[in-house]
C-alpha cells in the first residue's frame, strides 16, 4: 500500500502561523497597555493621577521626616521650660522622676520646714578656711577645733533628722514605697535653703 505523504506546505504553513499568531497578540497587547517603568512587575501601570498621589506620598514622608525631627526638638525644650519652672512653683506633673509623689514632697517639706546644721556647712567652711589660712598659731587651733565641732554636729543633725523622718515617712504612708526618700531628704539638707531645688513649698517651722 504506497504510504500517504502529507503535504510539506500544509505542515511548514501551520507552524508559522502558530508560532506568528502568539506574537501578534504579545505586540497588541504590549501596544495597549505599557507598564510603566517605576510600576512594579506583574501589575496593570497606574493612572496619572494615582502615580502623582503616590509622588506626592513620597514627598510628604521626607518632609515629615524632618518635620518630626524638628517637632520633637521642640517637644523637648519645651518639656525642659516646663521643668524648670516646675522646679520653681513645685508643679508636681511636670517634676523631674526623682523629685516625684507624695513621699518625695513629704520629705522635702520636712526639711524645709526646720533648720539644718548641715545648710551651714557652706559659711561655716568659709570661716574656718580664712581663720586657717592666718599664720596665728592659736587661730589655726581654732579652726582646727571648729572643723571638728561642725562635722560632729553635721553627722548627729543628720542622723536625728533621718529617724524622725522615716519614723514620720512609715506613719503618713505605710503602704507607699519609701525606698531612698530619707537619703534624698538628707541631701537635701546639705543645700542651702534658696538654692534648694524644687523650690521650698513651706515655711521655716510649719508643721509639713
Amino acid at each position: 500500500m504506497p504510504p500517504h505523504h502529507v503535504p510539506l506546505g500544509f505542515v511548514f504553513r501551520s507552524r508559522a502561523k502558530e508560532e506568528k499568531a502568539p506574537a501578534d497578540k504579545a505586540q497588541v497587547t504590549d501596544s495597549k497597555q505599557t507598564r510603566d517603568p517605576q510600576a512594579p512587575k506583574g501589575r496593570p501601570t497606574p493612572k496619572r493621577s494615582e502615580a502623582q498621589s503616590q509622588r506626592r506620598s513620597v514627598a510628604n514622608t521626607s518632609l515629615s521626616r524632618k518635620d518630626a525631627a524638628k517637632r520633637q526638638r521642640e517637644e523637648r525644650r519645651q518639656a525642659m521650660d516646663r521643668q524648670r519652672q516646675a522646679l520653681a512653683s513645685g508643679d508636681e506633673r511636670y517634676l523631674p522622676a526623682r523629685d516625684k509623689g507624695p513621699v518625695r514632697k513629704f520629705a522635702r517639706d520636712y526639711i524645709d520646714s526646720r533648720f539644718n546644721i548641715a545648710e551651714f556647712f557652706l559659711p561655716m567652711a568659709v570661716v574656718i578656711l580664712v581663720l586657717s589660712m592666718v599664720r596665728v598659731g592659736s587661730l589655726q587651733s581654732i579652726a582646727l577645733l571648729l572643723w571638728l565641732v561642725v562635722i560632729v554636729l553635721i553627722v548627729l543633725d543628720s542622723i536625728l533628722s533621718g529617724f524622725r523622718l522615716k519614723k514620720r515617712l512609715a506613719e503618713r504612708f505605710p503602704d507607699q514605697n519609701r525606698r531612698g526618700a530619707v537619703a534624698y531628704a538628707l541631701m537635701r539638707s546639705l543645700q542651702m535653703r534658696r538654692l534648694r531645688l524644687p523650690k521650698p513649698q513651706v515655711k521655716r517651722g510649719e508643721r509639713p
